[in-house]
């Protein structure tokens, strides 16, 4: 009879790096993965440990299981809030053909995450003026996304607040809404909802 494979040292600690990594992003609203292994390699004093650093989605996977084992019935009302702030948005925005993208849309948000929204417009400032006839106060971002394996392009955005929700609009062309940007968390196109999605998200929780 084959006895089952016990967990390496290595995996052991990997998974203990994934949890405190995750830890850090869920108490101490840390959104770059990159700087949370480091901060969770420092606390547990993994030196010159690249190898055992954990991916980006298994440090997403320890997240969500921190929320289920920790946060409970907190996290989904938090979460049910953002979704219903990014519907809120969406709906008003509807003509620039919103998509809501990232830890709002995966599940994994925290209390400190911002609400990710893609924009698809010819100008940004169509955008801007659309939020100035509504009274919306805004500002003026950047964000840089990785299309593919080597190209890395700055997008305009904008930043604004619904029912408190802290939002950012990342402002494609017109046609960037055939090519979704590389996601952080596995390097594969970003998953993108539109409204109708969203609205079963909140209908399904």
């Amino acid at each position: 009879m084959r006895s089952k494979r016990h967990p390496s040292r290595v995996e052991n600690l990997r998974r203990a790096l994934a949890q405190e990594a995750a830890r850090l992003m869920a108490e101490h609203g840390i959104r770059d993965f990159l700087v949370a292994k480091r901060k969770a390699a420092e606390r547990l004093g993994v030196i010159d440990g690249v190898a055992l650093l954990p991916k980006n989605s298994e440090i997403e996977s320890a997240l969500a299981e921190y929320q289920r084992l920790f946060r409970g019935a907190s996290h989904l009302e938090a979460l049910e809030a953002q979704r219903r702030a990014a519907l809120a948005a969406m709906r008003y925005l509807r003509e620039f053909a919103p998509r809501l993208v990232g830890p709002v849309l995966s599940g994994t948000a925290t209390e400190y995450t911002e609400v990710q929204l893609h924009l698809f417009a010819e100008r940004v400032e169509s955008v801007t003026l659309k939020l100035l006839d509504g009274g919306i106060p805004h500002e003026l971002t950047e964000k840089r996304l990785k299309l593919n394996a080597e190209l890395v392009r700055p997008f305009p955005g904008v930043r604004f607040e619904v029912d408190d929700q802290p939002i950012e609009a990342t402002v494609f062309p017109t046609d960037g809404i055939r090519q979704a940007p590389m996601s952080p968390v596995d390097g594969r196109p970003m998953r993108r909802a539109d409204a109708g999605e969203v609205e079963a998200l909140l209908e399904r929780s």
